[in-house]
């Protein structure tokens, strides 16, 4: 099934995977897009694609969403072993060959991958040199599925899970941190360094009981929490539902003031 978007004031677009071209690629939640039209025939959908976008004023693609989606058949010719993936590029090229083949698919031993922007981020703090060519840099397809496997089983989390909704305000500071480089010049051992230092700033405020700088002091810790966790090639929002979905099961009682989980 393919179907017909609507961004308003952004774009009309065609895809058959909502959740991952609109959401997971564009960073749109549900209420934020509308589906215009949905059909089975490419044809019908490349063609329509193009009428809406004239209809509502927006620039009309140069090429049908038919045409693209031939073009990007001509996708990296990557080599896939049991243990390890392989692309035809070095390091420092990686992530714009990436970035050109998003949405690519392949199949390994352990199981089949979609490429989107968070993979791409994993991929560019996992990759290795190959030992044969420097040319050439590989991935584990095994710490690949085990990352993509849980980022699947989270998601669903995300979707559903009320009181834990992906929230805008990390999707600012995300974009401030990348407005002033520090997604491309930091890393995450600066990250938990920073941590480290708001966390004394948090330790100061409590025994001073000042109860502006403690706000202060937590809002600080969780914008490095958010930078860290998206240097690191995970959202902050699956960091946050991945320790929900642990912690609302346990049973415990309260011990001089502290939770203490049962055995």
């Amino acid at each position: 099934m393919y179907y017909i978007y609507h961004i308003p004031g952004k774009k009309i677009g065609v895809t058959r995977n909502l959740k991952n071209r609109v959401t997971l690629m564009q960073g749109y939640k549900k209420g934020e897009y509308e589906v215009l039209e949905k059909h089975e025939d490419i044809d019908y959908v490349s063609t329509r694609e193009l009428k809406l976008q004239d209809e509502y004023g927006y620039r009309i693609d140069k090429n049908s969403y038919k045409e693209l989606v031939n073009n990007n058949k001509k996708k990296m010719n990557i080599n896939i072993t049991e243990q390890t993936t392989t692309f035809p590029c070095p390091i420092n090229k990686l992530k714009g060959r990436l970035m050109d083949n998003i949405g690519m698919t392949w199949q390994t031993d352990h199981g089949k991958f979609l490429l989107d922007k968070e993979m791409v981020t994993w991929i560019t703090n996992n990759i290795r040199v190959s030992m044969y060519n420097n040319e050439r840099s590989y991935i584990y397809n095994k710490a690949l599925s085990e990352w993509f496997n849980q980022k699947n089983n989270l998601e669903s989390l995300i979707d559903h899970a009320d009181d834990i909704e992906r929230l805008e305000i990390f999707d600012k500071i995300r974009y401030w941190a990348k407005t002033r480089g520090l997604f491309d010049k930091g890393d995450t051992r600066t990250q938990y360094i920073k941590l480290q230092e708001e966390a004394g700033e948090l330790a100061k405020a409590l025994l001073k009981e000042d109860e502006l700088e403690v706000i202060d002091a937590i809002g600080d810790m969780v914008v490095v929490l958010t930078n860290l966790a998206h240097i690191q090639g995970v959202s902050i929002e699956r960091c946050i539902a991945f320790a929900y979905n642990v912690i609302n099961k346990r049973t415990g009682k309260m011990i001089n003031g502290t939770f203490v989980k049962d055995e």
